[in-house]
């Protein structure tokens, strides 16, 4: 099964960029992976939030193929430790889907359209992260689970 972090807008810092290369190469050592950027909105200045968010929101949901299966990142979504979100994706590494997309937003969260869409809703942290931040604590996260799936040393508990 591959696994896609579709995410809206470039990457600004490079840090995070830098750091978020080095967790993309660490990744696909263990599963197909690959993250998708949708480009910012355009004219978008004088445009009211919810209206951006469902915009963007339409672009993400045009990217799903049928047999996605879709996460969202969200700061309300259910809450894990380490070792219970490697069990979980474990268990969604097993569902006869094509793919496993984790979405995260823009600056101004995620549709509710899209939150419809998704068959879950997942959470870093009860903190508020940028969104771009998001991409690279993300990204870690996911390399970390995989080591503990696959019986890697890399977290220790």
């Amino acid at each position: 099964m591959k696994v896609v972090l579709l995410q809206t807008g470039k990457t600004s810092e490079k840090y995070i960029s830098d750091g978020a290369e080095i967790f993309v190469n660490r990744i696909k050592k263990y599963i197909p992976f690959d993250i998708h950027t949708l480009p910012d909105l355009r004219n978008n200045r004088n445009m009211p939030l919810q209206e951006q968010r469902i915009k963007e929101g339409e672009k993400i949901i045009s990217y799903f193929g049928s047999d996605d299966f879709v996460i969202a990142l969200d700061e309300n979504g259910r809450e894990f430790t380490t070792i219970e979100f490697s069990e979980w994706l474990e268990k969604i590494f097993m569902l006869p889907k094509k793919r496993v997309v984790f979405v995260i937003g823009g600056p101004f969260g995620i549709s509710d359209e899209v939150f419809k869409r998704a068959e879950a809703r997942i959470s870093l942290s009860r903190l508020t992260f940028s969104h771009q931040m998001v991409r690279l604590l993300f990204l870690e996260q996911l390399y970390r689970v995989l080591t503990i799936i696959k019986g890697d040393p890399y977290h220790h508990q």
